[in-house]
């Protein structure tokens, strides 16, 4: 059993990047850079080099950053996430609610514990019943966004704590906005978790090959659960840092959160068949997703104009995606 676990370790080693050159592994950072000279050069004179403007796109990408986590281990264990826009929502209702009659500890408790119910019933029924994941999640998606609506009848539940908002939201530590403290925090547990742990190369495992994983020892529908949960862990605190950053919980929260967050983790390396990923690309695919919308909203694109760029370079990450998953 220990030779075929150092195996499946292997296997793991091998699909977080081999010594051959891999094109999605640096697309990301090569995209990122190009998008970044293209508006420093064209938006000059419209403000978008003023430290009030990079730092609102910091700020603004958090909680899709922190989706964007959760997100890598779900497609590294080859299933997906489509619930996680319907969780933000239904966490930020529940911490704003319990707040109301109780401290700010149940509030926090209620917000992430929504998440992490919601991401133990998605895995529930994809490890225990052999449901694929796209159409749990999908199902969810609509479910859980039906709750959020009918959890307060579509009215906006004000967020009134101060120390709430400010952990959250608009308070800072030596200086550095709480957002961007709690993205770092996400950043370097996520990574070392993803790469350094014996659970984040039985994820890979997973997704590499869950046959050869099972084989190897790997409690497969064990992994498909956990991945699940972490999930809606990091939807249950996006949605914390929505209602911090915004002073109010709504049922929209997260709604066009979708689009973004998956393309921010295809663009980051992380493959659609699983057994690759990459939290840092994670990170950098978010914070060019919030360039990307910043400079075209700074640009006068409209709405859907926005979309359509956003769809094209989905489509891009997904070509690159599969050209190196069929290497």
């Amino acid at each position: 059993m220990a030779t075929t676990t150092t195996g499946a370790n292997r296997t793991a080693k091998k699909a977080r990047g081999g010594p051959r050159f891999d094109l999605q592994q640096y697309v990301v950072y090569l995209g990122f850079l190009a998008i970044f000279l293209f508006f420093a050069v064209t938006l000059a004179d419209d403000g978008f080099l003023t430290t009030r403007n990079l730092s609102n796109i910091v700020l603004q990408t958090a909680p899709a950053t922190i989706m964007a986590i959760g997100l890598v281990f779900v497609l590294s264990a080859r299933e997906i996430d489509l619930s996680f826009g319907s969780i933000v929502a239904v966490s930020a209702l529940s911490a704003a609610i319990v707040m109301q009659e109780h401290s700010l500890f149940f509030g926090i408790v209620a917000g992430l514990g929504a998440g992490l119910v919601i991401g133990f019933v998605n895995g529930a029924l994809v490890a225990w019943l052999g449901l694929p994941s796209f159409l749990v999640t999908l199902a969810t998606m609509g479910l859980f966004a039906g709750v959020a609506r009918s959890m307060t009848d579509l009215r906006s539940i004000p967020v009134i704590n101060d120390a709430f908002t400010g952990f959250f939201g608009s308070g800072s530590l030596f200086g550095v906005p709480s957002l961007i403290l709690w993205t770092l925090a996400a950043v370097i547990v996520g990574h070392f978790v993803y790469r350094e742990s014996r659970f984040g190369a039985h994820v890979i495992a997973t997704g590499d090959n869950p046959r050869a994983a099972q084989v190897s020892g790997i409690k497969v529908p064990r992994i498909r659960l956990a991945v699940m949960m972490i999930s809606g862990l990091c939807a249950g605190l996006a949605g914390l840092l929505y209602a911090g950053r915004l002073q109010a919980a709504k049922y929209t929260l997260g709604e066009s959160d979708l689009m973004t967050v998956i393309a921010a983790v295809i663009v980051g390396g992380t493959a659609l068949g699983g057994g690759k990923g990459s939290v840092m690309g994670a990170l950098v695919g978010s914070l060019l997703m919030g360039m990307l919308n910043n400079g075209l909203i700074l640009m006068g694109l409209s709405v859907s104009d926005q979309m359509i760029v956003r769809g094209l370079i989905i489509l891009a990450a997904v070509a690159i995606s599969l050209r190196d998953t069929n290497r």
